[in-house]
């Protein structure tokens, strides 16, 4: 307990001292793919990072949201030459199939994890996001269908989506809330002072999130969250949480939190109202839409996470 109440009082400490922390949203889709996931999907994350102020009311977040835009050699000119002098987190949604980062973009990417920089990175079901595996210290905590299989088994989960496979957890529809399952001891990303337990309890629900884990020669990354599939009871990660640890070239790595899907964050999933891309056929739910009050739970893990990743 007294470990916990320490981290809690280093946050709060930060959310006084903190400059306002320089943050690409970053998606690894075109901008021209308009019926896609692309970043002007993510609006009311932006909105909301946004409005977060330090205790003196200054803006604690400077932010920067953007697509993929390749040159003509293919690569991205932010990613590519991303470094800690222009930017302080990267929260990277990958959702692509496997064409999404060009190997400039990993070694910029790679570069910018290197000089302290803090990453969220997460995709969703099956083989989406699947550029990552190119970034071990990042990506390595994603499981895929084709490549970087969950150790712990693979089989399908969500029924209802015949084009979708494993991994894909169903935690609820789109629009609904999902009630999570902390491991102890609570992380800093999810203690909630304002709320009758004191942690973050309810996340949106997507019906096909991906995997996320600790693999081999990972331990400086744990599970910090779980959620519990809506069809087969079976509990799956949410959260991957890993420490600041020095690599093999002995750079300091920043933090890195992996998520088990993008629909954590996404317009839809905090109102189903504004709309999705044409392929997405699964009927949403009205549970954030009736009660908007346990969306303060996603808000209060968001603040957490500006906060945790700060170099």
């Amino acid at each position: 307990m007294g470990g916990c109440v320490v981290q809690l009082f280093t946050l709060n400490l930060v959310f006084i001292l903190l400059m306002a922390q320089r943050i690409l949203l970053q998606t690894t889709l075109l901008p021209t793919d308009t019926d896609n996931w692309t970043i002007s999907r993510f609006s009311l994350l932006q909105t909301y990072l946004q409005s977060l102020k330090d205790a003196t009311g200054q803006p604690l977040v400077n932010l920067t949201a953007r697509d993929r835009t390749p040159n003509s050699n293919g690569d991205d000119p932010v990613l590519s030459q991303l470094h800690r002098d222009n930017f302080d987190q990267l929260w990277l949604f990958a959702l692509d199939t496997g064409d999404g980062l060009s190997p400039a973009d990993c070694r910029g990417i790679t570069q910018f994890h290197q000089q302290g920089g803090g990453i969220l990175a997460t995709r969703d079901h099956q083989d989406m996001g699947l550029s990552m595996c190119a970034l071990s210290a990042i990506g390595g905590f994603h499981h895929f269908h084709s490549r970087q299989q969950d150790p712990t088994g693979s089989q399908r989960d969500d029924s209802h989506n015949p084009d979708i496979d494993w991994p894909n957890y169903h935690s609820g529809a789109n629009g609904n809330y999902q009630r999570i399952i902390p491991n102890l001891p609570l992380h800093p990303l999810l203690h909630h002072p304002d709320s009758a337990l004191g942690r973050v309890e309810y996340f949106p629900s997507h019906p096909h999130e991906g995997s996320v884990g600790v693999g081999i020669g990972a331990d400086h990354g744990r599970v910090i969250a779980t959620g519990t599939s809506q069809i087969t009871g079976r509990q799956f990660n949410l959260v991957v949480a890993a420490e600041r640890v020095q690599d093999a070239s002995g750079a300091r790595l920043g933090r890195v939190i992996a998520q088990s899907t993008f629909h954590h964050f996404v317009d839809y999933n905090w109102n189903p109202s504004m709309g999705c891309p044409s392929f997405v056929t699964d009927v949403p739910g009205r549970a954030v839409l009736d009660h908007p009050q346990y969306l303060e739970d996603i808000y209060t893990y968001i603040k957490n996470a500006v906060l945790w990743l700060t170099p």
